[in-house]
């Protein structure tokens, strides 16, 4: 089976398919035969080797975390999928791999694809809308009629961001690019301000919750915008985040990072909004296989409109 792999850390033309065995699923796994892939700014961060303390020296290292596919096979102890079923999930830690003909994730990593949605589709939305739904839910505790900020809305993470904060009844205001405000207020923003003429941050205490997902903001900028009790969440890990993670944690204005973890009942609640047509996936641009390099290369512009994705027959 194919697979895009690198040996060395560096640009997207480090990018290559190779040929490797397929997979076998180990207990606890299933082997998924990929129908398609998404990319998101992890995968960039990770190839130019950004956190190359974390993922070391051991090479080739494997694409990708989101996926949508058929079940193939299962390994030993899973039970409650069987082989033909449809299925999404992102896999978990740093190793990647779902940019492949086959791939292997926990059971606990997948969940059933909602019915009304492509592979295509499906494929853009874990990594990035669980990325969402725990910052604004679990991070920052966001609840009904609460005034969220999303700076950086029209990205993978962002599309996402917007929908969901408004599931949970937040009033939501976005910043984008000037050609990115009807998307933003197609999907639900309240208030859109263009970044090049408004920051959001020129009032005291106005927002509740401060989500920086295009990660160029810092807590101590924010800090003043935000109510007595609001909360800074980031995508974006650093040394400083984690530590005003820690010192902020029970009073105050809060500074949270949120590290996204793939699991079934968060899968499954967002299949649930999709086939109830309550959250839409939002797709920039479907590509080949061997167009993955271009593909990344697009993302690292931070210009895509919600996820690229990787169609693999």
């Amino acid at each position: 089976m194919r697979a895009i792999v690198y040996d060395r850390y560096g640009p997207p033309e480090v990018l290559e398919s190779r040929l490797f065995p397929t997979p076998q699923p180990g207990p606890g796994e299933v082997l998924i035969s990929v129908r398609a892939a998404a990319l998101n700014p992890k995968d960039s961060l990770v190839r130019k080797g950004k956190f190359r303390r974390i993922t070391g020296e051991k090479f080739p290292r494997r694409l990708g975390f989101d996926v949508a596919g058929v079940v193939h096979s299962l390994g030993p102890g899973v039970t409650g999928l069987r082989p033909g079923d449809e299925v999404f999930g992102m896999k978990n830690g740093w190793a990647g791999g779902t940019v492949a003909e086959e791939v292997c994730l926990e059971l606990g990593e997948l969940a059933l694809k909602p019915k009304s949605t492509s592979f295509e589709d499906a494929a853009a939305v874990p990594l990035a809308a669980l990325t969402a739904l725990q910052a604004l839910r679990d991070e920052a505790g966001l609840r009904k009629d609460q005034r969220v900020l999303i700076h950086g809305a029209s990205g993978g993470v962002g599309v996402y961001a917007i929908q969901l904060a408004k599931l949970l009844g937040a009033q939501v205001t976005t910043t984008s690019s000037e050609r990115n405000l009807e998307l933003c207020r197609n999907l639900g923003a309240h208030e859109t301000l263009d970044y090049a003429k408004q920051t959001g941050l020129e009032q005291e205490g106005r927002w509740d919750v401060f989500f920086d997902v295009f990660g160029n903001r810092s807590f101590g900028q924010v800090r003043r915008a935000l109510t007595a009790k609001g909360t800074y969440v980031s995508t974006v890990p650093s040394l400083r985040i984690a530590v005003q993670h820690g010192l902020t944690r029970f009073f105050g204005k809060r500074a949270r990072l949120v590290v996204v973890k793939s699991n079934r009942a968060d899968l499954e609640q967002l299949a649930k909004w999709i086939d109830e047509g309550k959250l839409k996936p939002v797709v920039d641009r479907v590509v080949s296989f061997d167009e993955v390099a271009a593909a990344q290369a697009h993302i690292e512009t931070k210009r895509a409109r919600g996820k690229v994705v990787i169609r693999i027959p």
